[in-house]
């Protein structure tokens, strides 16, 4: 697959737009998602310790829920975003990167773990992104997902129809999950759970082959 240097260039209003809500995001995503964070974190080791990519990493909701054993980089595109981030209290050793989902800046078989929270669904092309997370993932390691997907064949006609508008400024409404691993063959589902509305939301686990 073509890698593009940063394919957010070709979208400046999904970056403005992100850089408008961060300091509302917390009070509108924070609640709702937590049990939902926690449970799909759980995938992480708790007894060994690694290197962990927080691929959208966002204003770092994510930290007061991560098991302290591990090394994080956590990545976002949006310097707004970032500075929220850092600014949460973690005794967490985490290093702070701009950058893109979708272009990693970072060399193959690099970390341990990948953790894609409420990212593949908001970027532009979700193929890339999930792609980028294996080409960085170490063999034998795991990408740990939550987003919202809709199901092969799913007609869904409200959500189709304001996707043209959504993927703008927000989100996308159309990505179906199956569609998508494709993109990277060589990962593989170790568990698929619905998380949240009716099973929109679903936690995945996904495993680098040895041999990849």
């Amino acid at each position: 697959m073509e890698r593009i240097a940063s394919p957010y260039r070709r979208n400046p209003l999904l970056r403005l737009s992100y850089s408008a809500i961060a300091p509302l995001y917390d009070l509108v995503i924070e609640r709702p998602m937590r049990q939902a964070r926690e449970r799909s974190l759980r995938a992480l080791p708790q007894e060994v310790a690694g290197h962990v990519l927080l691929s959208g990493a966002g204003t770092g909701l994510d930290l007061p829920l991560l098991p302290s054993l591990h090394r994080y980089s956590a990545l976002d595109f949006n310097a707004a975003m970032l500075l929220r981030g850092q600014a949460r209290k973690s005794d967490l050793q985490v290093d702070w990167v701009l950058g893109d989902s979708m272009a990693l800046p970072f060399p193959d078989a690099h970390f341990d773990h990948v953790v894609l929270h409420l990212i593949v669904a908001v970027v532009p092309h979700p193929e890339r992104c999930l792609a980028e997370a294996a080409r960085v993932l170490k063999p034998g390691g795991t990408v740990v997902l939550l987003d919202k997907f809709l199901s092969p064949q799913q007609f869904a006609p409200l959500r189709r129809l304001l996707n043209p508008l959504t993927r703008r400024f927000a989100t996308r409404m159309d990505v179906v999950f199956e569609e998508l691993l494709v993109a990277a063959p060589g990962l593989r589902v170790v568990s698929d759970e619905p998380m949240l509305a009716g099973g929109w939301f679903r936690g995945i686990v996904l495993r680098k082959d040895q041999g990849q």
